[in-house]
């Protein structure tokens, strides 16, 4: 009971849902050799470059491909993020859903930090404050009643604000989610310093899911997800291409290393 089975999934999104969700079933069919205890897609995992309003109309098909997968796989599935329309409100959220083992929805956690920021590459301006809403609110999902099993959500540009990591660990959070699509300019830059970061300082496991490469709408993506220890390790890694990253992790380096360098308790600030 004190190992944890993780994986994540690396995709391309392209405009179609169908065609996105075939190619993640396909993935998950040839390169998922063992069941895991939780899977984790990237953001923007059902579509990515199109009309926000278009993905949102499939949000009942993508909800229920993402239970389905959750029931066949008997595994927890943090679901990247899909435009979701509250009731009453005109734009969207960016809104990552987690499905049980039995295929229940189990929470939602709507994207805090939004991406507003000009990169250097050949989309050049991303607004994303246009279209969303920000949420406001930590979301961590307890995986039964095991120890140092509760899911910290994030996603993408959050990586970028170590406060909320922390206001997740207070929440119990030791395993961190960050589905994302960060850029191929900020990715090479950035993407593993964060995650490593975000890793050790909260003495968590990290499973960043991130999509990698060209897009519609010229926007290009890093790929390189990873699956990190609480020591800051590269645990796995992958590269450009599609693909599935699975680990069986010891949940006793936990145990050991935050009694043995307890640092959330040294805290003075």
């Amino acid at each position: 009971m004190n190992k944890i089975q993780v994986a994540l999934v690396q995709t391309c999104s392209k405009l179609s849902v169908e065609t996105n969700l075939y190619q993640i079933g396909q993935l998950l069919n040839e390169k998922l050799i063992v069941h895991p205890d939780v899977l984790v897609l990237p953001e923007c995992f059902a579509s990515m470059g199109g009309v926000l309003a278009n993905v949102a109309k499939e949000i009942a098909h993508i909800k229920r491909w993402m239970s389905e997968q959750a029931s066949n796989y008997s595994c927890w599935v943090v679901g990247g993020t899909v435009p979701y329309l509250h009731e009453n409100e005109t734009k969207f959220r960016a809104s990552c859903f987690v499905y049980d083992p039995q295929g229940n929805e189990r929470a939602r956690y709507d994207k805090i930090h939004l991406f507003d920021a000009k990169v250097v590459d050949s989309k050049g301006l991303y607004q994303e404050s246009d279209e969303y809403l920000p949420g406001n609110t930590p979301t961590v999902i307890i995986m039964g009643d095991v120890p140092f099993r509760c899911l910290g959500l994030s996603v993408c540009y959050d990586l970028r604000f170590p406060e909320l990591y922390r206001a997740l660990v207070e929440l119990g959070a030791n395993i961190l989610c960050v589905p994302s699509a960060f850029t191929q300019v900020t990715g090479k830059a950035h993407w593993e310093p964060l995650l490593r970061a975000r890793a050790i300082e909260n003495q968590c496991i990290v499973i960043a899911a991130n999509q990698g490469g060209w897009h519609a709408g010229d926007r290009e993506t890093w790929g390189h997800s990873m699956i990190i220890s609480p020591w800051g390790e590269i645990l796995a890694e992958a590269g450009t291409e599609p693909t599935v990253l699975s680990v069986n992790i010891d949940l006793s380096m936990l145990y050991e290393l935050r009694a043995t360098m307890p640092c959330y308790d040294h805290r003075r600030l």
